[in-house]
């Protein structure tokens, strides 16, 4: 099939970069920085490697650093950016901090017929992110590209197939980044374009099988579309001895049981619902880290399934972790940890169940396009991303039941005037969040003193990076009128215009 192996030196959008190369339908994944050159010639078909940005210089002591020896293993490389730098420092060139740096779009001049960039214009608008510069070349390398401030954009050397570029193809705002990737992954790399949604499908179940077999599990189902795509894949995997379990934690949306009830009674395994709110409201009284909030309800899960796995005699715990979870959550060296997931930083260290996570090398775009393969119906595969620890995270400070219930239901609100104006399934998510604050207001010739709701509506491709939506102003003055009419406790309404950087998908 072929692979290309992305090296994290913790920019941050290493993982773009593998993103952007599986969309091309060539598998790719992203491993640690400092990944041995014997390490990666056990991976199977590999075909290139990708040394991504990040925010050292290459110069610098103290700055992560491969081993030369992966530039002459028998593969091309391509370096991007801190890539590109280091590429040409471990050549012998010299890198340097330039007199100004470039940020954003730069128009580039396309100098050579390179295999990188063929297929390209005499100019393109590339997105940098950089200060320092390749100022001058190793033996045997040519340049490519050049801007204004960067003579050295790009450059090559035919002979061993290395490459280097200064901006990054990976970000959508770089014109046709996309068909640069590609000419790398599969002209250069000579890859083939295998990375299917049905192969995906069968290399799990196979997975499965081999992994579980004769051994009973317990799946962690929350109705949202990773917990219910793993769950219907390992049912084709191991039937009846899996067991999905539903904790309704007093934290999740607006009638959730009763829609798992209704949408997974029709999947050959058996499935118990947890009534368990009082016990997570009591363990989240008084706290307001969200951190700890995060970690607290991680710990209540997992003691909840290791309880009903004994009762099932089970010794695996499924969960739907994904590759955007485990980045998140600082996966390589030089990654940063932005927040710990409560299926993957939550977990204590003494779990007695063996974890498996099917989902684990998967992003969002490509587990919906499995869950339509596999059979899931529309108002599953389509539905909205919702976190872990449910709503506790969208209430900023103390977790109680009045304002989980708050946000449930202004939560629900957007959700129904977004499904009537046809915009729902147009972006990423649509939730409210409520702040500890309160603020005063005008309400029936009375001033009143009441909490604020923030509108958080965002567009995205795999979470990695986000734009706020641009939705229509009445739409939105429908929205803020229904919750503070429909909800008393609520008087102000704001809408959260943050891009993800610098913000976060969620608050906290």
């Amino acid at each position: 099939m072929g692979a290309i192996a992305v090296l994290d030196f913790g920019g941050q959008y290493s993982h773009l970069i593998s993103r952007r190369i599986r969309d091309i339908g060539v598998y790719s994944e992203v491993l640690p920085c400092d990944t041995e050159a014997s390490s990666l010639l056990k991976i199977n078909g590999l075909k290139g490697i990708i040394l991504s940005g990040g925010a050292a210089s290459a110069y610098s002591e103290k700055s992560p650093k491969c081993s030369k020896d992966l530039l002459s293993i028998g593969v091309p490389v391509l370096g991007i950016c801190y890539g590109h730098h280091l590429i040409a420092q471990l050549e012998g060139g010299k890198v340097s901090a330039a007199g100004s740096g470039e940020y954003g779009l730069t128009e580039t001049q396309i100098r050579s017929k390179s295999s990188l960039l063929k297929g390209l214009g005499p100019k393109i608008k590339a997105w940098m992110n950089h200060r320092d510069i390749v100022e001058s070349l190793p033996e045997a390398y040519s340049i490519t590209a050049s801007t204004k401030n960067s003579p050295i954009a790009g450059f090559e050397n035919t002979e061993k197939s290395i490459y280097g570029v200064q901006f990054h193809p990976e970000v959508s705002h770089t014109e046709q980044g996309d068909k640069i990737l590609e000419n790398f992954a599969v002209s250069v790399c000579r890859a083939k374009k295998q990375w299917k949604t049905q192969g995906i499908i069968n290399d799990i179940i196979s997975e499965a099988k081999k992994e579980l077999k004769g051994k009973k599990a317990v799946i962690a189902l929350s109705g949202g579309i990773d917990s219910s795509t793993a769950a219907a894949l390992l049912s084709k995997a191991i039937g009846k001895k899996l067991t999905a379990i539903y904790v309704d934690t007093g934290l999740m949306r607006h009638k959730e049981t009763e829609f798992i009830i209704k949408a997974f009674s029709k999947f050959p395994l058996k499935l118990k619902i947890i009534k368990a709110s009082g016990l997570f409201f009591k363990n989240l009284k008084g706290v307001v880290d969200p951190e700890k909030k995060r970690k607290i309800i991680g710990n209540l899960f997992i003691k909840i399934f290791e309880k009903e796995a004994r009762l099932e005699k089970a010794t695996v715990l499924v969960q739907g972790t994904i590759y955007s979870d485990r980045i998140e959550s600082g996966i390589t060296k030089n990654s940063s940890v932005i927040k710990s997931h409560h299926n993957v930083g939550g977990l204590p260290e003494n779990m007695n169940l063996r974890l498996y996570e099917p989902l684990r090398n998967l992003y969002k775009d490509e587990v919906r396009k499995v869950a339509k393969e596999t059979g899931l119906p529309e108002e599953i595969s389509g539905r909205h991303v919702f976190p872990g620890p449910g709503i506790a995270v969208r209430i900023l400070g103390e977790v109680t039941p009045e304002k989980a219930e708050i946000v449930r239901k202004a939560s629900h609100i957007i959700e129904q005037e977004l499904k009537l104006k046809k915009l729902y399934s147009k972006v990423w998510m649509a939730f409210a969040v409520l702040l500890p604050v309160k603020s005063v207001g005008i309400q029936g010739d009375a001033r009143s003193y009441k909490y604020p709701i923030v509108v958080r509506i965002i567009e995205s491709k795999d979470a990695m990076t986000a734009n706020f939506a641009k939705i229509p102003y009445d739409v939105l003055e429908k929205i803020s009128a229904r919750i503070t009419n429909e909800i008393s406790q609520v008087n102000r309404v704001a809408y959260d215009i943050s891009n993800k950087p610098p913000a976060t998908m969620e608050w906290e």
